[in-house]
Parts: C-alpha cells; structure tokens; sequence
C-alpha cells in the first residue's frame, strides 16, 4: 500500500473517532447531565425530587430529663426558578416580559424583569389577599436566586401558626413555587441550664451542597449544624438520615400530586452523665460569683455530675436564627466571654498544683520525707515565698507531706519538687492529666501547660527547666496552666484511691432502632498504685485534704459543715484582669472521706483567696448534694441566662442563710435579696487564712485571667427586612 494512501486511511480514521466521540460527548451532556433541564422544557407533567433533612435526635439527663428535643415547626419557602418559570407561562410571546436567548445551542426564555419585582407581583400579591403576606429582605432573595436558582429553597416565613399552614395548604395549586413543610425545630426547655454542656445549632451554609445532590435533587434541604457543646462533638450521631419525597407537578408548576416519599430518619437518643437537679444547684451557686466555672464528679466512674460556666447564654436565641439586636448585645460583652466555657479552659491553677506535685513526690518515693519551712525558699536572686511569712513573719516549720497540704506551705513542695527533680515532677503530673486534654466529649477542651513537657519545649525552644522554674511548677505559678475539669479529675482520682478514670459527659446513645453507639462503660486510665505509688502514700495526700478543711491552720476550712465529711485543697493564683492585678481562686474538694461519692472544683475570676471566696461555693453544693441525697427534691426550672459581672471578692463569700435553708428545702432558687446580701457581704466577710496568690511577688510570669476573644462562630443572623420586601396595602399589577 502507498505511503500517501496509508496516510489518508489513517486520518479519515482519526477524522470518523473523533466524530464520535464528540457526539459521544454531547448526548452525555444532553441525556444524563442536562437531562431534568430538558424534561422541563417538554410540556406536561414533570417530577419534582426534594430532599429533606434528617430529624436531631433527643438529649436527655442521666435520669431521662429532656434537655434538647424537637418541637413542630411549620414553614413556607420559595421555589425561585419555578415562580419564575411559571410567571413566563402566564406572559408567553410577550417580548416586554420575555427574550429568546441562545446558550450551549438551545434557545432558552429568559425573563427581562428582576425576580424581587417577579415575586412580589406573583405571589406576594396573592399571599396578601389570603392574609399570609410578610415582609421579607429583597436584597436576600435576590442574591439566592442569582446564587442558587431553584436548587436551594427560600425560607420566607418560619413563624406559621397552625391555621395559617392550613391555609397555605388550602391554596397551594394556585401558589405555585411555593412549599409548606412541616419542619422538626430544636427547643431546649429549660433555656440556659448547661448551655455550655449542650451548646446550639446554626442554619445549614448554602455553599455546603455537594455536587451529587445537584445531580440527584430539584429541591434541597439541608441539616442544621451543632456548632458548640455536644450539639457539635457528637452532631453525627445526633443527624437522622435524610428524607426524600417525589411531587408531580403540571406544565405550570402547580402541584398535582406526591408519587413517592421517604421520610427523615431520626438521629440517636443522647443520654448525657450530668444530672440536670444538680445542674440547675451548681449554676446557682455560681452565680454569685460573677464569672466562675465548676464541675462536680463522680469521683467511682469519672461521669460528670454537673458541668457549669458563667457567664452563659440561651440556646433558644439561635433557633431558628439570631437576631442582629441579640447577637450584638453579646458581642458587647466579649469581655466576660459568655460562650467561653471555663471548666474546660486554662487558668493559673495555684496551690491546687500542690497536690500533683504530692503525687509526684510520691512516686519518686519522697512521700515520708520532712521539709522546712522557714518563710521562704531563694533562688539566686529570687525569692519565693510561704503565705504565712508574708502576713505574720511566721513559719510552718518542720513539716511532713499532710501537713504541708493542710497549711498550703510553699517551700515543702518548692523543695519535694527540686529534691525529684523536673522529669520526676512532670512524670507524675502527667499521670494524673495536667497538660493533656482529658479527651471529654466536649469541642474546644484546652490542654493546659505543663512546663518541663515535651509541649512546652517545643513552644519555647530557648529555655530550660531550671530550679526556680520547678519552684513555680510545684505551687501553680509561672507558665502552669490547667483546667477546672483537670483539677476536678484529681481530686476524684485522690478520693477514690489512686484510680484514675477518664471524665465523660456523654453516658450512652442508643439509634432509634435501638443499637447501642455509645455504650456506659467507665474508662479507667491509670491505678496509681499500681505504678510505685503505695496506698498508703496517697492516704498522706487524702488525710492532708481532710486537714486542710477541718482542723486549725487549714486554709479551706470554710467548705466544712456540720454533718459533711469533707476534704479539700484552696488555691490562689495571681493573674492580671483587664490590665490589672488580680486572682483566680481555687477549691478543689471531695466528700465523704471515708466512702467517696463526689469530687468538686470551683474556679472564680478575679477573687481573693480561694478558701474565703471558692470555699462557702462548695460548701454549699455538698448541702444540696446532701440534701438529695437523703431523699430531698432539689428544684429543676428553666433558667435565663446570665451576662455575668467583674466583681471582685477581697476576702470571702458569706453565704446567706435563705439560700442554704432553699437548697436544704429543695425550693426554688435563692431570692434576689439572698444574693444581692451574699455579694455585699463578699468584701467585708471574715478573714481568710491562706495563699493570696502574692507570694512569687513579681517573680513570676502573669497570666491574663479571662479570654480576651469573642469564642463563638458567627451564627444564623435574622435578616431585616428592607424597601423592596415591605408588603404594601396593594401591589399594583401591570395589565397586559
């Protein structure tokens, strides 16, 4: 065969396969790709498939109490593409309303008016007449058309009565592009009530729509999205499967019938470890504090009783989204961080540290050994000091590890943690989690600063652990930094033994079909005696906690109370508050002695010592918890929330008898009096004996004791309503 011929062969060959696969091409284009568009164009009956979000499962107590559930909503929203479509229909060959326009080969109506001007005329006017007309922000419609066409509906109104989604029902083939639905909306019924714990939703973002479901649906809903508290961490398992219904419609878009529907699943039940009666006692108690936070656990399984923070906020403002006003007033407050959840933030933890520090002693083999205190322990040209040298020029003197836990004396545990050293102490305050996220079912748990750990090293390549850095370590000055929820685990691990158990908020969630996604099962991470520690060193630390709080010289002894078997140890840490200076106090504490149940820590900002002001806190949760305990109701309501204030409490809390004589009763909360004389008296109360925080003097490094940013994601803005969405007596149509 000739050269020129096998030349020619070839390229008529290349010439035929490209042919075909262009043609190829084009009837995917047309038979898959742009196949509904096509079908739209054919006149007739058409289908139309919508999908629908699935239904958030159930938050519940660990008694079965609902905290988040879903109550009927009804909605209307707007189909833009068909509103149009159908408006073109009802003008066809009018060249003032509609231009013939040619795109990808196909010659296509395009409407020469603006959609806004579309809708109001077409169904704006006739919603008005039937009474269900409201105003709305053009400037939004308008942009969700030019954005999303008629994939994503419109939500006009998601304030319907009953009757008035009857009526819309009534009327909807003469509506077209218009959809009632009835809509599951999250409601939490006793309002700001561990709002930190169970956090709140946002709308569903509009760019979040996968390309699949612009394949596979004409109309698309999406979820809702946790985006705090539990409502985030474990949103997966609280999303029911999605829903899908099919509708036929006529050549005019109005609705002829429902060939087939799949309803929303539900999403899994979310049995929470706290308990809301105990809740509802701790955030009380807190609040005469101004901003404080505190977690009560049980210290055989690690649940967490109670979780609180204050200030705090309403869930309720985000459903189904926030309005500007709202959202601003809370912006105004950032200072006092109302969405920041303090139990599972960082602070200067103080001389709360001195029990890790115990612990670590302990598994150095230091337990048994005696310390001087002689006022002060220097280094080089630093000094730091014991709190009773720098108020009465005293000494503890000769001490062993109880004692030293009793009286708070800095330089026992400065010297323990020189004589084992920096990797000995953070050894053995890893053991028991300080500067690790505890890993609870919470979003943003903070982990701390353990300096001396391999984080710390990383975030300061430059310094070294030296003495003095030790001395700040073992008393909870300088860099050190943990969490309520942290120091709570502690005291928990502390009161039962040595045992170590993982916190968790979430108990169980089981699937509506009853499968079990999360199962109740205590975590135990670490049996400290079985890691060289011996029973009876940890019982040195518990008996010097018992010290602390029931015997002369103690510096938490305003937890103790008549018939309560408590143990517990204070701490004052100095911290700077919007530029000045200031404290975090600190109790962490559990109870009874001899048969634990409970562990608690609470955290105030910017107070005095943490005995005089953490301390009557405590005391008067373990009277509730007492209280129930002996068969008492404790009172359960729906609560506001609380913007919180910047009080600080020189001295001491003095609880008043009205809200004792309340929790003990198991009647409702503390009077306004009660509280307003509790803070009145915060300044003027007995003195304390104890840490003030004072004693590094300037030597130590200073921490800002609240956060300085607004710790909340932008959520769902309510839109305003502007010019062109206003509704009119009438609407004037243009006849044609």
């Amino acid at each position: 065969m000739e050269p020129s011929y096998r030349l020619r062969l070839y390229l008529l060959t290349a010439l035929v396969l490209f042919g075909f696969g262009a043609l190829l091409s084009r009837l995917h284009e047309f038979q898959i790709l742009r196949r509904n568009e096509f079908l739209q164009l054919v006149p007739g009956n058409r289908s139309v498939t919508v999908r629908e979000p699935g239904i958030r499962g159930e938050i519940t107590d660990r008694n079965g109490i609902t905290l988040a559930r879903n109550l009927r909503n009804y909605e209307v929203s707007f189909n833009l593409d068909e509103i149009r479509q159908a408006y073109l229909s009802q003008h066809e060959g009018d060249p003032t309303i509609q231009r013939l326009t040619k795109e990808d080969g196909l010659t296509r109506k395009r409407s020469e008016k603006d959609i806004v001007a579309i809708v109001n005329e077409v169904t704006i006017e006739k919603l008005r007449k039937l009474g269900l007309a409201k105003n709305y922000k053009a400037g939004d419609l308008r942009t969700h058309f030019l954005t999303h066409g008629g994939l994503i509906p419109f939500s006009y109104r998601a304030d319907l009565t009953y009757s008035d989604f009857a009526k819309f029902a009534e009327h909807n083939l003469d509506l077209p592009g218009v959809y009632p639905s009835i809509r599951p909306e999250r409601q939490y019924p006793y309002g700001a009530l561990a709002s930190h714990v169970i956090g709140y939703l946002k709308q569903w973002e509009k760019g979040d729509v996968p390309e699949s479901a612009t394949r596979k649906f004409d109309h698309y809903i999406g979820d809702e999205k946790g985006i705090a508290g539990v409502e985030a961490s474990m949103d997966g398992i609280l999303l029911g499967p999605e829903g899908q219904k099919t509708i036929v419609k006529d050549e005019k878009g109005r609705t002829i019938r429902m060939s087939d529907y799949t309803k929303p699943g539900i999403g899994a039940t979310l049995k929470l470890t706290i308990d809301a009666r105990v809740q509802y006692l701790l955030e009380n108690t807190l609040r005469l504090a101004g901003r404080a936070a505190g977690v009560v656990m049980d210290v055989n399984t690690g649940e967490v009783l109670a979780m609180a923070s204050v200030p705090d906020y309403n869930p309720n403002d985000f459903i189904p989204s926030i309005s500007q006003k709202s959202w601003d007033s809370y912006r105004a407050n950032q200072q006092l961080a109302p969405f920041t959840n303090r139990a599972i933030s960082e602070f200067t933890p103080g001389s709360t540290m001195k029990i890790p520090t115990a612990i670590a002693g302990a598994l150095a083999g230091k337990a048994s050994e005696l310390y001087s205190c002689d006022g002060f322990v220097t280094y080089g040209n630093k000094e730091v000091g014991c709190w009773i040298w720098n108020q009465h020029r005293q000494t503890h003197g000769l001490e062993n590890l109880s004692q030293a836990v009793q009286h708070s004396c800095n330089p026992y545990f400065n010297k323990l943690a020189n004589a084992i050293g920096w990797r000995a102490m953070v050894e053995g305050c890893q053991m028991v989690g300080i500067g690790k996220r505890t890993g609870i079912e919470l979003p943003k748990e903070d982990a701390g600063i353990l300096p001396g750990s391999r984080q710390w090293h990383a975030a300061n390549p430059s310094l070294e652990m030296t003495p003095v850095l030790g001395a700040f370590l073992s008393i909870g000055q300088g860099d050190t930094l943990a969490t309520p929820l942290q120091i709570c685990a502690v005291a928990a691990c502390m009161a039962n033994g040595g045992k170590y158990y993982k916190p968790r908020i979430v108990k169980e969630a089981v699937s509506e079909d009853g499968k079990v996604l999360i199962a109740d099962t205590p975590n135990l991470q670490i049996d400290l005696t079985k890691s060289r520690i011996k029973a009876s060193d940890i019982e040195l630390i518990r008996k010097g906690m018992w010290m602390s709080t029931n015997e002369a010289g103690g510096t938490s002894g305003k937890v103790k109370s008549p018939g309560i078997s408590a143990a517990s140890k204070s701490g004052t840490a100095q911290t700077t508050d919007n530029g000045k200076k200031s404290n975090n106090s600190w109790v962490m504490s559990f109870t009874p002695y001899d048969n634990p149940k409970y562990a608690i820590c609470v955290l105030v900002q910017n107070g005095g010592s943490g005995g005089g002001v953490c301390g009557p806190l405590v005391n008067l949760v373990y009277r509730g918890l007492y209280a129930r305990d002996n068969g008492v109701r404790l009172p359960l309501k729906p609560m506001e929330k609380v913007m919180g204030n910047t009080n600080r409490f020189e001295k001491t809390i003095e609880v008043p008898p009205q809200m004792i004589a309340s929790v003990e009763a198991g009647d409702t909360e503390p009077a306004p009096e009660a509280i307003a004389a509790a803070t009145a008296n915060a300044a003027h109360g007995e003195d304390v004996t104890g840490e003030t925080g004072e004693e590094t003097g300037d030597n130590a490094p200073v921490f800002p004791a609240v956060p300085s940013t607004f710790d909340a994601p932008t959520p769902t803005i309510t839109p305003e309503v502007d010019a062109e969405g206003t509704i009119p007596k009438a609407i004037p149509v243009k006849e044609h």
